[in-house]
């Protein structure tokens, strides 16, 4: 005999309203403090890594501009003048260079990196033109032409330039030196803050002078210290004095031979 329906809904298991509505309250509670916990971790994580990236960024700008200023090259305006084709101030710096690209051919390049102005802001960018003599009376910003922009730092960092020879001294700019400076340092500021960052460096240039081969000094050598003797001179010299003597010497004996002949005769 089966059972009446009242009794069948009487063994039905199931939750009450009021079972229901605890259980949505406590949902809806960790629900919210998840929500809390996401809104404050997530803003730090995306600054995390953007600070990470920006420092990514100034690294690779910063490995290039280095690599630039060690392969600049000691290399005149033209072949009158006598001092380098270098020009460094404390936003700006123009050098001579081996042409480095990939449609580059084999020459030099007049490489600029410096700071200037777009839509955005300020931003440090390396420009390049095809090296070729100039006159002596003319400017460098009249008789070069820059293109090929690449920007390598924008707003709010800012790059500057120091610049020391062999006696590690820095100085903010580098113009009509004899020399090439022996290292430059690149520094990084905050331009918000006005902070240097950590990442900041030192490039070390490889050439600062011109070859030994064009030092021209009949006494001293090229490194200052004394020179040899020019062995043309003197080459010459005891050439002419053994000639001179071996002639005296065979005439002498053949003048004695003949006149041993004639007495005999």
């Amino acid at each position: 005999m089966s059972a009446s329906p009242e009794k069948q809904r009487a063994r039905e298991g199931g939750f009450t309203l009021i079972e229901t509505l605890v259980a949505m309250a406590l949902m809806g509670l960790v629900l919210s403090a998840l929500a809390n916990i996401t809104a404050q971790w997530l803003p730090n994580w995306n600054r995390g890594l953007d600070r990470i990236q920006r420092s990514e960024l100034i690294s690779v700008a910063l490995q290039r501009i280095g690599a630039d200023l060690a392969a600049a090259e000691y290399v005149s305006v033209n072949r009158d003048a006598r001092r380098p084709l270098f020009d460094g101030s404390e936003l700006s710096v123009t050098f001579v260079r081996t042409a480095l690209g990939p449609n580059a051919g084999l020459g030099l390049d007049v490489v600029r990196v410096g700071e200037t102005t777009d839509r955005q802001g300020l931003v440090t960018v390396r420009s390049r033109a095809s090296f070729r003599p100039l006159p002596l009376a003319s400017s460098l910003s009249e008789q070069i032409h820059f293109g090929e922009p690449v920007v390598l730092l924008r707003a709010p960092f800012r790059l500057s330039f120091a610049y020391a020879g062999q006696d590690r001294i820095w100085k903010s700019n580098w113009h009509d030196a004899d020399k090439l400076p022996a290292a430059i340092r690149l520094t990084v500021r905050d331009a918000a803050s006005e902070r240097i960052l950590s990442i900041s460096t030192v490039a070390p240039v490889h050439v600062q002078s011109p070859a030994q081969s064009d030092c021209a000094q009949p006494a001293d050598g090229c490194d200052g210290r004394p020179g040899a003797p020019q062995n043309s001179q003197g080459n010459s010299q005891g050439n002419s004095q053994g000639n001179s003597q071996g002639n005296s010497q065979g005439n002498s004996q053949a003048g004695n031979a003949a006149t041993g002949q004639g007495g005999s005769l």
